[in-house]
């Protein structure tokens, strides 16, 4: 089977030479892709191949079969002995491609690892740059400046809250105390308002005496008079 398999595939015995110059060129770095790549290059080949096989195993089942019908015996042995290489060699390229397929699946998983350990590492060489360049001592001065300032800013407003001019000469207690004796008429007056109020509630009510109606003095006929002895002084005039 191993002299068939080789037939199959198309190698015959390799010289040492050949040997050295495959061991050189796989021992060459490749990618995870190319690698990939080329395993599944090498399934479609096995795909062909046992296209193939599947085919002449029923090209021997038939001549089998005409040779049993023909009476040849000998023959329609010789046929099926040679179905059952074809089928140990289509087995073997099944255990081929189920062992390169395998080898694809984790080629893939090993390439998702390396990326996510890239990345990882990436990540990390970022961070390591960042705290590289963002020393302690800077960050403790920048601080420091940022707690500096915000004590001058309070400094500066109370100085612009505090009061100037005549404001600033006033008597802060002195004010109270007027404040305080303001209040305090407040109170008086309201107290005298409402004693007013309940004294005039306590007071007998007086009955109503209808006044006596007093004419009008009679000024319009003077007025009239004085305008006319004006209005004859005028025209003298």
């Amino acid at each position: 089977p191993r002299v068939m398999f080789r037939k199959l595939f198309g190698h015959g015995r390799a010289s040492p030479t050949t040997s050295a110059s495959n061991a050189s060129s796989d021992s060459r770095a490749h990618s995870p892709m190319d690698a990939i790549d080329r395993i599944k290059t090498t399934l479609e080949m096995l795909e062909k191949k046992e296209s193939l096989m599947a085919r002449k195993i029923a090209e021997e089942l038939a001549n089998a079969r005409e040779a049993n019908r023909q009476g040849n015996k000998r023959r329609a042995l010789q046929h099926l002995k040679k179905k059952k290489l074809y089928e140990a060699q289509l087995d073997a390229l099944a255990t081929s491609q189920l062992k390169l397929q395998e080898q694809v699946i984790m080629l893939e998983g090993s390439k998702a690892t390396s990326e996510t350990y890239g990345a990882l590492r990436s990540g990390a060489d970022a961070m390591r740059r960042m705290v590289k360049e963002t020393k302690i001592e800077d960050v403790d001065a920048t601080m420091d400046a940022i707690s500096e300032q915000t004590e001058q800013m309070r400094q500066v407003q109370e100085a612009l809250g505090q009061p100037v001019g005549f404001a600033a000469e006033l008597d802060e207690d002195e004010l109270e105390e007027e404040l305080a004796e303001l209040d305090a008429l407040d109170v008086e007056d309201k107290l005298l308002d409402s004693e007013l109020a309940r004294e005039l509630e306590e007071e007998p009510a007086m009955p109503s005496v209808p006044l006596p109606s007093v004419p009008a003095p009679a000024i319009a006929a003077d007025e009239e008079a004085e305008l006319k002895a004006l209005q004859a002084e005028m025209e003298l005039l």
